[in-house]
């Protein structure tokens, strides 16, 4: 935080200097640039006409550009590119030859989109280019071998590279552009969007800027490093950037991709509170009202950003999730469908109709939109865990383990990750490992609390009895303690094998105390009562019961204090061992 300190101290400056790259983004037509940086400075105090910035520094140049730029930009606020390009065409000042190559770059992109929305369906593999590309990179790897490019030009020109997927040198132009320019947010931006691993990111030498505070901070939550993120997000708050909806949005999505709903949710309330017609991220707050199966809220939400605008994307994908959660499903997709219309590229979209494919039973649909998602973001473990089930359905466990394994390396403390890849470890016999991948997933947290089960039932297939009942036994105390007696089939297996366990082993007293919570189930009764009958028979025989062995069980079945715990822990375990 002190450090966090020091480079925002002067806030007043960092104003001055949000207004300027403003005013700077808004001459070149980059919207996004502008709607982020005006944001932030927004959530700052205003300035005094006193302290307001001087405008852009106006040239010789740029006085001979004057009527053409200012002819140009009109056309171009209009998306007439092509046009806007042609009277820009004879241009010399660096800001008119950032809007003439800019112009070229979105019209090629205008007409790939129109042709890919027209030619193809949303599922087609998309062969459609953008023909003006290569071009647009002949003509800027000149200008930048010769070094004319400002930071502007750098940044367009690491967007046409990352657009040929020439991924390491767009990496070195962006870096490039931050240095050269380092207020301006969309090259910083898009090196999030290249950047694959934390140590890529501590490998580039990026520059020393209040805005690189920003971008760690956003780098964090894409790599899922959500502790991290959160700090620093609450440290910029800190720092004088409390009313930024920009910084409580991505901490709502912060919360969101940690799956803690409540907090998420809050937040996401919060955010609707302080700008109620905002449209962005309204599909992650559509996400977690699904999840819940909050449908008054989420069928409210899609009425409300209707009404906002019902041709944006984040609003199709809104009445899409309603549409799912009413187990609508062909409707659900068509409106993911009308979402990737509008943007191709909405890596939301594409994940969300995969799974609407798998509802419907279309796998080879769904596996076609989980790899659509992957080329728009390789570092999205929904598709990646959505492809492994889709594989999982069609029994195909070699290729599940790969998407499940690519979905872990994300999220490595997901134990629904772990959870799937002990599955298809077991259907490959590979038991050794499925243990493992069971017991991590325990340790880390298991979400649906599967794991145990999953590992107590693969030591009972393997006779491996006292770890099974060990398993049991852990399972029985941890539901008990939550409070939570939802999986009640899945008690009843736990009690129904404790009973015979523990009656094999000549412990009457606990077999019978097992074979009774078996007649609180249904499917267990009759084995309960059978098991009851059982112990009678040996008791009025006369046989004494066996001395107890290390693994006691001296629960009452209430709820479980911390002394119930089991004595033994499940030893052939290594709890160290990295999941393969």
């Amino acid at each position: 935080m002190a450090a966090l300190s020091s480079e925002f101290s002067d806030l007043v400056g960092i104003k001055k200097q949000l207004i300027s790259i403003t005013a700077l983004c808004k001459e070149r037509g980059l919207v996004h640039s502008v709607k982020w940086a005006s944001e932030l400075a927004f959530s700052l105090s205003p300035l005094p006409m006193s302290e307001l910035p001087p405008p852009p520094p106006f040239t010789e140049e740029d006085a001979q550009d004057l009527d053409a730029v200012t002819l140009a930009q009109s056309y171009f606020d209009l998306k007439e590119y092509d046009r806007a390009a042609y009277f820009l065409r004879d241009c010399c000042s660096p800001k008119a030859y950032f809007l003439y190559m800019y112009s070229r770059y979105l019209s090629g992109e205008k007409k790939k989109d129109d042709e890919t929305v027209d030619s193809l369906g949303p599922l087609e593999k998309g062969q459609v280019r953008n023909e003006a590309l290569r071009e647009l990179r002949v003509e800027l790897s000149k200008k930048h071998r010769a070094g004319e490019l400002d930071g502007f030009a750098l940044y367009l020109y690491g967007v046409v590279l990352r657009k040929l997927e020439l991924q390491r040198e767009a990496v070195e132009v962006f870096v490039e552009a931050t240095h050269c320019l380092p207020l301006h947010w969309g090259a910083w931006l898009e090196l999030c969007n290249l950047i694959t691993s934390i140590d890529m990111l501590k490998s580039l030498s990026l520059p020393q800027c209040w805005l690189k505070e920003f971008f760690l901070a956003h780098m964090y939550t894409e790599l899922q490093m959500i502790k991290e993120a959160l700090q620093k997000y609450h440290s910029l708050m800190e720092a004088g950037f409390s009313k930024s909806t920009y910084i409580i949005s991505q901490i709502a999505v912060a919360y969101h991709n940690i799956r803690d709903i409540d907090q998420a949710l809050s937040v996401f309330n919060e955010l609707r509170e302080q700008d109620p017609y905002r449209i962005e991220n309204m599909d992650t707050f559509s996400n977690l009202l699904y999840v819940r199966s909050m449908k008054p809220e989420l069928s409210y939400l899609a009425h409300n950003l209707c009404e906002i605008d019902k041709y944006r994307v984040e609003t199709c994908c809104v009445i899409g999730n309603y549409y799912s959660l009413r187990s609508q499903h062909e409707k659900a997709a068509l409106y993911f469908q009308r979402a990737l219309k509008l943007n191709p590229r909405c890596l939301g979209a594409w994940t969300l109709m995969g799974h609407e494919y798998m509802e419907m039973k279309n796998t080879s649909a769904a596996i076609q939109a989980y790899r659509h998602a992957i080329e728009v973001n390789k570092r999205d473990y929904r598709a990646w865990y959505g492809l492994g089930q889709t594989y999982e359905i069609l029994k195909m466990p070699f290729y599940c383990l790969y998407y499940y394994r690519r979905a872990h390396q994300l999220r490595p403390n997901d134990s629904r990750m772990l959870v799937a890849l002990g599955e298809c470890y077991e259907k490959l016999s590979q038991q050794v490992e499925a243990k493992k991948c069971y017991w991590r997933a325990y340790s880390v947290g298991d979400v649906e609390r599967m794991a145990l089960l999953k590992l107590a039932k693969l030591h009972e297939q393997l006779n491996e009895s006292d770890q099974a009942a060990q398993c049991y036994i852990i399972y029985i105390r941890d539901i008990y303690s939550c409070g939570e007696l939802l999986e009640q089939a899945e008690l009843s297996t736990a009690f129904r094998y404790l009973g015979q366990y523990y009656f094999k082993g000549k412990r009457y007293d606990e077999a019978a105390l097992c074979a009774q919570r078996c007649c609180d189930y249904n499917d267990a009764r009759e084995d309960g009562k059978a098991l009851l009958r059982q112990i009678s028979q040996v008791r009025g025989q006369g046989e004494a019961p066996a001395t107890t062995s290390d693994l006691s069980l001296p629960f009452v079945f209430g709820p479980l204090s911390n002394n119930t715990t089991p004595v033994r822990h499940v030893s052939p375990l290594n709890l160290s061992s990295v999941t393969p």
